[in-house]
């Protein structure tokens, strides 16, 4: 490949053993830590990292020579890398997994810096179970990390690479412990009263793309809350795209926002079958309605909940979204939208985050309410409308929370704000689970399953005449209440 013009030899091949240690109780691996010792010839080197806080693709680490292929805590200050070390003697490590590896390992001098690219086909070993190893691992050795993200893009015109988030130790533990990577849920908003927009928006870009990113596995392995959760970090995304787009008019950042609906869009239709099988079926079994048999009726909807599962899964394998990955953290480590807004708005850019903030909420918040005019009279479609609005709105005011935390009306703001959000989306699933229903009515014969359709469909409208007038009621307690920012 073409890339590999740029390399100072053609690298070096050797053959790694490496073994995992942790405590029986896995004390190391609650606290975010691994420890390995590898073999390469006849050296050993002991490794200990953690991960960092700026993301799954950066990792903290520590390593030091020992003398065998067995730990030693007296190598490393460890004292100093986490307390945990203080409270563990050596022989309570014991081996979790070993790893096996042949990696070719290439020192690649590029444009914006030094990459190390190591060739790794091997496996994981736990046990009796086993893990085929087959990627290519970049570290970057000198430079900005702009450089990887771009040799990556690069790495997919020679071939259809998928991006892997998981390191080799998480994967590891994944198999010694027989458990599926958990799904994570978006972090605190990091922003802060004195960053100016343009820190702002790096800070925005890289929180939704980390919380992106740490969902991918969970989402792959049929987690419902990690796709659910994988369309939540998505939505974040996009809606700080949305303000961003509509403040600064950068195409770089509209190209991103096109791909990030078109990932979205993939992973609506098992969501939509995890949440209908999972809560709204669940809900009204637990009615014990008399003669209807809803295991026929689960039966049916699971081959297509699994064709949306599958669906995802070869979304997040797409090239096309793993180009939408690398470009994401490209424009987010060159700041992409400096260089394609128009000039008159470059000043944007140093403006105080705080009113920027109070005019991109206060703008969310008057289109709401102007979408939700006569909002008892409401169709179908309006409301939806509405409800994607409101997130953005719930989105933002908690992108900007740490702008406003002092402020009394804060909580209050965001209660009601989650409270007609919640009922919006009640209704909005009983609208989907009409559409479900719709798509297993034409194709099951079963009258069972007709049968247990007309009951949901039946319990479902009652719920939806029972619930209209409490959600009227939560519509005008919310515009009723103060925002929390400064309009």
């Amino acid at each position: 490949p073409a890339f590999l013009q740029s390399a100072r030899n053609k690298g070096t091949i050797r053959r790694l053993e490496a073994t995992y240690y942790d405590t029986a109780d896995r004390q190391l691996y609650d606290a975010g830590l691994s420890l390995r010792v590898r073999r390469s010839g006849k050296h050993f080197t002991q490794t200990i990292k953690r991960l960092a806080v700026n993301g799954p693709l950066t990792r903290e680490e520590w390593e030091a020579p020992v003398a065998a292929l067995a730990p030693d805590l007296g190598a490393l200050p460890t004292g100093e890398i986490d307390g945990i070390f203080n409270k563990i003697a050596v022989n309570q490590l014991t081996p979790i997994f070993v790893t096996r590896v042949r990696r070719h390992l290439i020192t690649l001098d590029v444009p914006d810096g030094q990459i190390e690219v190591a060739f790794d086909v091997g496996v994981i070993e736990a046990g009796a179970e086993q893990e085929p190893l087959s990627e290519i691992e970049l570290e970057l050795k000198q430079g900005k990390a702009a450089a990887l993200y771009q040799f990556g893009l690069g790495l997919l015109d020679v071939a259809p690479l998928c991006l892997e988030t998981q390191s080799k130790s998480a994967r590891g533990y994944a198999l010694a412990l027989k458990i599926n990577p958990a799904a994570v849920k978006a972090g605190s908003s990091s922003l802060g009263r004195d960053d100016t927009v343009d820190e702002g928006i790096a800070k925005l870009l890289s929180g939704c793309q980390q919380q992106v990113l740490a969902n991918l596995t969970p989402a792959i392995g049929r987690e419902p809350e990690g796709i659910h959760q994988l369309r939540v970090a998505l939505r974040r995304l996009r809606t700080a795209l949305y303000f961003l787009r509509r403040e600064l008019a950068a195409p770089s950042l509209q190209a991103l926002d096109a791909e990030a609906q078109g990932f979205a869009r993939a992973l609506g239709p098992a969501r939509n079958w995890d949440v209908f099988l999972d809560s709204t079926l669940a809900d009204i079994e637990k009615a014990n309605l008399p003669d209807i048999d809803f295991f026929v009726l689960r039966g049916a909807g699971a081959p297509l909940r699994e064709q949306g599962h599958h669906a995802v899964r070869d979304s997040i394998a797409d090239p096309q979204t793993n180009r939408f990955l690398l470009s994401l953290g490209l424009a987010i480590e060159q700041r992409s939208w400096r260089n394609d807004i128009a000039s008159e708005d470059l000043g944007i850019l140093a403006e105080p985050l705080t009113k920027f903030a109070a005019r991109v909420l206060t703008r969310l918040e008057r289109k709401a309410f102007k979408r939700g005019r006569h909002f008892r009279h409401l169709r179908p479609e309006a409301r939806h409308k509405l409800r994607i609005l409101l997130k953005k709105l719930r989105y933002s005011a908690e992108f900007f929370l740490p702008l406003y935390a002092g402020r009394a009306p804060t909580r209050k703001y965001l209660k009601q704000l989650s409270r007609l959000q919640d009922g919006l989306g009640e209704a909005n699933d009983i609208i989907t689970a009409r559409t479900l229903l719709s798509t297993i009515r034409q194709s099951a014969d079963s009258p069972d399953v007709h049968r247990a359709i007309g009951a949901v469909t039946g319990w479902q409208g009652h719920l939806e005449l029972a619930g209209a007038g409490r959600l009227h009621d939560r519509w005008c307690k919310f515009k009723r209440t103060a925002p929390f920012w400064p309009c």
